[in-house]
């Protein structure tokens, strides 16, 4: 069962085609990833996909309901969640009251009560019990991205948004990550990544998509994608990013 389908979507900014023709369909369960070079339209497309724009063209289906440029809350209560690339918690509010937040406003609407009880639950996932009371702008990079995740999954979702939630963190904090991001896929929500950290995107996605400058260049297994001319064409420009496609590809 497809649970998204993006079909000829594009998106123009003033003279700036952001998003051109991008159609790809996602089974229910699978982790795909979304990589491409910075500018590329990966964020565009989560915003167009999440009801932030409405595309100029194409459009969205999602648990088979046409949804284009509905707004992100009807998203939201549709079961669709993400994260955002620079993290923003509710800094005034402790980690467990930010997470409440997302249960609240999520697919089923919990009162506070219920939220309070999910809030645990998913706290305790992500491994921040500890800091549950602790003001959430108090926590560090890598704490702040685990919340972030948190709050999205007290959503309840049944489609999950995760954009560069790898970055800024260390080797230690990347691994910890990719264990959630596959403990999630574990409980039926299927996941789109974007992400810049080549090894841990293409060891932990089933199918991968790229973007370069807004057309989508190449689809398939994370093998495929990283011995894709085209691919290795459009990261040219970042030698470190060609060389690790070419190494992670070297590896499977």
């Amino acid at each position: 069962m497809m649970i998204l389908q993006v079909e000829g979507v594009g998106k123009v900014f003033g003279g700036l085609q952001a998003l051109s023709n991008v159609t790809f369909d996602l089974p229910k369960g699978q982790i795909l990833g979304l990589i491409g070079p910075n500018g590329a339209g990966k964020t565009t497309l989560f915003n167009v996909i999440n009801g932030v724009y409405a595309p100029n063209g194409g459009r969205v289906v999602f648990n088979g309901e046409d949804v284009t440029g509905s707004k992100t809350y009807h998203m939201a209560h549709r079961g669709l969640a993400r994260t955002h690339q620079i993290v923003r918690p509710l800094n005034e509010l402790s980690v467990r009251e930010n997470v409440v937040v997302g249960a609240c406003f999520g697919r089923e609407g919990h009162n506070l009560g219920q939220a309070g009880e999910i809030a645990d639950e998913v706290l305790a996932f992500v491994g921040l019990a500890a800091r549950s009371d602790q003001l959430a702008g108090s926590l560090n990079v890598g704490q702040k991205k685990r919340l972030e995740m948190a709050r999205a999954l007290a959503a309840r979702p049944y489609l999950l948004l995760l954009d560069e939630v790898l970055a800024g963190l260390n080797p230690s904090e990347i691994s910890g990550m990719v264990e959630i991001v596959q403990k999630i896929r574990d409980r039926d929500v299927t996941i789109i990544m974007i992400e810049h950290v080549m090894h841990a995107v293409m060891n932990v996605s089933d199918r991968m998509i790229v973007l370069d400058y807004g057309q989508q260049i190449a689809e398939g297994t994370p093998e495929e994608v990283a011995n894709d001319p085209k691919v290795i064409e459009a990261y040219l420009g970042d030698p470190e990013l060609a060389e690790r496609l070419m190494r992670d590809s070297d590896d499977e």
